[in-house]
């Protein structure tokens, strides 16, 4: 019930800012919308812990200006790269060992990965992620494990 409860807030905040109109009609119409939606969404038997991953919302915000803060140090240290030349770069493809055991767990850590400019998560497989970077100290800051940590600890 409570992700029901979720989807039923998330949606309805959704259409509300995409809308714009709030008149009385507009409004029922748009209730009619997300409990037929919903009344799907049971019927599929899509609604799950995966699908409306509440554990999240905790920790998400602190860890998006954490992200936020890496993608413009990393744009900055790839733009100081470009204007050197490609003689200062050091292109690197390596596997490193991630802690994260949920699936939504590990493809925000892949995805933050290829987020941060210089970096791309190639493949995830298990417990690894095949990681190509522009420099070799990106890989080497990875394995140091920041990001993996932060990850981690939006699982909990």
């Amino acid at each position: 019930m409570k992700l029901t409860i979720s989807l039923f807030i998330t949606l309805s905040a959704f259409w509300l800012l995409n809308s714009g109109h709030y008149s009385l009609l507009i409004l029922s119409l748009g209730f009619a919308s997300i409990v037929l939606v919903l009344a799907i969404a049971h019927k599929m038997n899509v609604v799950d812990q995966e699908s409306q991953p509440l554990y999240l919302t905790r920790n998400i915000f602190g860890y998006y200006l954490w992200l936020t803060k890496e993608i413009i140090q990393a744009n900055i240290t790839v733009i100081k790269h470009i204007w050197l030349g490609k003689k200062s770069i050091s292109p690197t493809l390596k596997k490193i060992k991630i802690s994260q055991q949920t699936d939504m767990g590990k493809v925000i850590y892949a995805n933050s990965i290829t987020l941060t400019p210089g970096t791309v998560a190639i493949d995830l497989v298990d417990d690894e992620i095949i990681v190509h970077a522009l420099l070799y100290k990106d890989v080497e800051s990875l394995e140091i494990g920041e990001m993996d940590r932060r990850v981690t600890m939006l699982e909990r």
